[in-house]
């Protein structure tokens, strides 16, 4: 089995629920205030890890209370923290609001800002293993990391999210794409909306694609999910839940990804896992804790 390294922020989340969002300029009564332990690449590593992957995370924490209890928590996961390195600014936070299962989210990156090509310069990275990534860190240190994992035969992961613009040299490097339909449109400079069929969202997807082999995963909630492989094209329908939840779904998604993948197994079936891992996530509150095992994947596979 190969071994799943994430590149990645990692950050405390503080959660507000309330009725509704509020308006711009509005104030409204909330519920409750959460603190869960968030940032994608700490998400991403909890859930690989959760999933029997062998899981080491590369990023930085702050010296402050906020990373004390983030290093307390993601070690009792099982990770290697061994490339999480400390510094001196505040650990990354994310102010999440969650009403009627929808989120909205403010993302301060702190320590996450400085994880540079140095952090990911001597990580062991072998034939068979996964390297992933997403975009709450610099985008030389991706492409750094990246480089490294390709010339060592390593599959790679991208998850571009938040979304921004990536360099071409980038995105060449990617093996594994997976973006929402927003990111899909804004990195192809193609407007999509909630009702374009999939064969509106495959065409741009293939747009996209840096090279002939190249896999697009668009992750589409209720829609399920449509994988533009190579050439080949893959419908995985999504599982009908009672959502509580969003927060984390897709860095769920993406680790459950690169577990199977580590483990060998083929993309079909991989992305199949994946799948239920992310349909269980959404049935609980709160990123990194929402995770599931492989237990529970294994129990919503076989109930299918």
């Amino acid at each position: 089995m190969g071994r799943v390294f994430v590149a990645g922020s990692i950050n405390m989340d503080v959660v507000a629920t309330a009725d509704r969002h509020p308006r711009v300029g509005e104030t409204v009564a909330g519920r409750e205030v959460l603190y869960f332990p968030g940032g994608k690449g700490a998400n991403q590593a909890v859930a690989a890890s959760r999933l029997g992957a062998k899981t080491t995370l590369i990023g930085r924490l702050g010296k402050d209370s906020f990373g004390a209890e983030l290093r307390t928590f993601l070690s009792a996961q099982g990770i290697d923290l061994g490339s999480v390195r400390d510094t001196d600014t505040h650990t990354g936070t994310a102010i999440i609001t969650v009403a009627k299962a929808d989120n909205t989210i403010v993302v301060i990156p702190g320590s996450n800002a400085l994880v540079g090509a140095d952090d990911v310069a001597d990580v062991p990275l072998a034939k068979g293993d996964v390297a992933v990534s997403q975009f709450e860190i610099p985008l030389p240190t991706i492409t750094a990391f990246f480089r490294r994992a390709r010339e060592t035969g390593v599959v790679t992961v991208l998850n571009p999210a938040p979304a921004q613009m990536m360099p071409r040299e980038l995105l060449a490097l990617v093996d594994i794409l997976v973006v929402n339909e927003t990111e899909l449109g804004f990195l192809a400079g193609s407007e999509l909306s909630d009702g374009d069929e999939a064969a509106r969202i495959v065409d741009v997807a293939r747009q996209l694609q840096a090279r002939a082999d190249q896999t697009i995963c668009v992750t589409l909630g209720k829609r399920g999910v449509l994988v533009l492989a190579g050439r080949e094209e893959i419908a995985v329908p999504a599982r009908a839940v009672k959502v509580i939840d969003t927060t984390g779904a897709g860095d769920c998604f993406v680790g459950a990804l690169a577990a199977r993948l580590a483990d060998g197994a083929p993309v079909r079936a991989a992305l199949a896992f994946a799948n239920a891992a992310a349909s269980i996530s959404v049935q609980r509150m709160g990123a990194g804790p929402s995770m599931p095992t492989a237990a529970e994947v294994a129990a919503v596979l076989s109930a299918a």
